[in-house]
């Protein structure tokens, strides 16, 4: 009997998420959710800085998994283990964040964030390098990568065992040779080789609908009890209609573009693309949301409460409206790297952002209000901007991404 052939196994550009990697990001996201609780209850500018410092390094850690789902499946053999290993690791970070600066009761909080972290990043450049065998130059590349990562081990290791200033400085001093590493990595060696452009755009798109996910429970947190009262329910709705107008903004007016582009440029611009416009400026995009999810959260707390007082605390405002304007801004620098227009209205609109922090401070709901305002009037400019329907028809997808509406 005849076998029958089989069928041609997806090229590497046919690529899709797996339900594995979206795994891995929720447990990502997780971490973020336990950053707003290190800067909980009461907002303050040295805890937003620290959140941000972690946030940071969270995402250093994420988007090289992202990269090395993209070069070899993720949910198959050796690398499926190696992802579960990094998925404990950070995990444990995650439970450790809100002690990431103070010790607490039992084990060291800040040793185990720098050690999860530590894993984290060894467990993927081990697996990346055992994943590229058959690109020498490949593998050149991550060997100098790994021992520029791994000088800036050494100040998170070292800040650990220190408390204050020391402690501080040495994280920072860490972040700064991870994040130079990488640049001078890209500088010498080139970026990162991109496998498959519609993987990559939809991954970065699952992890920012996730996050926008985090504003949405902000609301049901900051409500608490008082979730029947209709001045809390009123609030709670605009907050909702902030969180829609962040997802119009950038799945339905700016990520569909942004895919075309990336998967229409040459290789190796496409490597650069994929670089700059998603693993740097995405963490504005998701920075934004997390501030301005614990902004939300902020608000309603003050709404609800009958005892609080006429004016929100300032770092509070600073969180709604300054999430917001790191929003907007990200977005603006995404559209410029993916070749799209930015013009004079969107940059007058992102500008407008943070002035209302003021706003924020004397009248929470109505600075609330005013925010969801600012955001529609981002959409329609947009909307004005945006090619005929018979130009959008002649352009051909390169597939969906995730969330966007087309």
């Amino acid at each position: 009997m005849r076998r029958r052939p089989r069928a041609p196994r997806p090229g590497p550009d046919e690529r899709r998420v797996t339900p594995f990697e979206i795994f891995f990001d929720l447990v990502f996201v997780f971490a973020l959710t336990r950053i707003m609780a290190l800067i909980e209850p009461h907002p303050t500018p040295a805890g937003m800085a620290k959140g941000l410092l972690l946030l940071v390094l969270l995402w250093v850690a994420w988007l090289s998994y992202t990269w090395l789902g993209n070069h070899t499946p993720a949910d198959v053999g050796v690398v499926r283990g190696g992802f579960l290993v990094a998925m404990a690791a950070l995990f444990l970070a995650a439970l450790a964040m809100p002690q990431a600066w103070t010790p607490g009761p039992g084990l060291d909080g800040p040793l185990i964030v720098v050690l999860a972290y530590v894993v984290l990043r060894a467990v993927h450049l081990t697996l990346f390098h055992w994943a590229a065998a058959g690109d020498p130059e490949l593998r050149a590349r991550i060997r100098f990568f790994a021992c520029v990562s791994a000088v800036g081990w050494v100040p998170l290791l070292l800040g650990a065992l220190l408390d204050g200033a020391a402690h501080a400085a040495l994280w920072v001093l860490g972040f700064a040779v991870e994040v130079a590493g990488q640049r001078l990595s890209y500088a010498r060696r080139g970026a990162w080789p991109l496998r498959s452009p519609t993987h990559f755009a939809e991954r970065y798109g699952l992890v920012l609908i996730i996050s926008l996910g985090e504003s949405v429970v902000a609301a049901g947190v900051g409500a608490a009890s008082a979730v029947t009262e209709p001045s809390v329910l009123a609030v709670a709705l605009v907050g909702f209609v902030v969180t829609v107008c962040l997802w119009w903004l950038y799945f339905r007016s700016t990520s569909p573009e942004a895919a075309r582009a990336l998967a229409a440029a040459p290789a190796a611009r496409r490597d650069r693309m994929a670089a700059d416009a998603y693993s740097q400026t995405h963490l504005l995009l998701v920075a934004g949301v997390i501030y301005l999810a614990l902004g939300i959260e902020q608000v309603l707390e003050h709404v609800a409460d009958p005892e609080a007082g006429p004016r929100l605390n300032r770092s509070a405002a600073v969180a709604l409206f300054g999430g917001a304007a790191v929003y907007l801004a990200g977005r603006l620098l995404f559209r410029r790297l993916t070749g799209q227009p930015v013009g004079a209205a969107r940059l007058a609109v992102a500008g407008a952002a943070l002035p209302l922090a003021a706003l924020g401070t004397a009248l929470p709901p109505l600075a609330l209000a005013a925010l969801a305002g600012l955001l529609l009037v981002a959409i329609a400019v947009d909307r004005r901007g945006e090619p005929s329907a018979a130009g959008r028809s002649a352009k051909q997808p390169v597939g969906r991404v995730a969330g966007g509406g087309g």
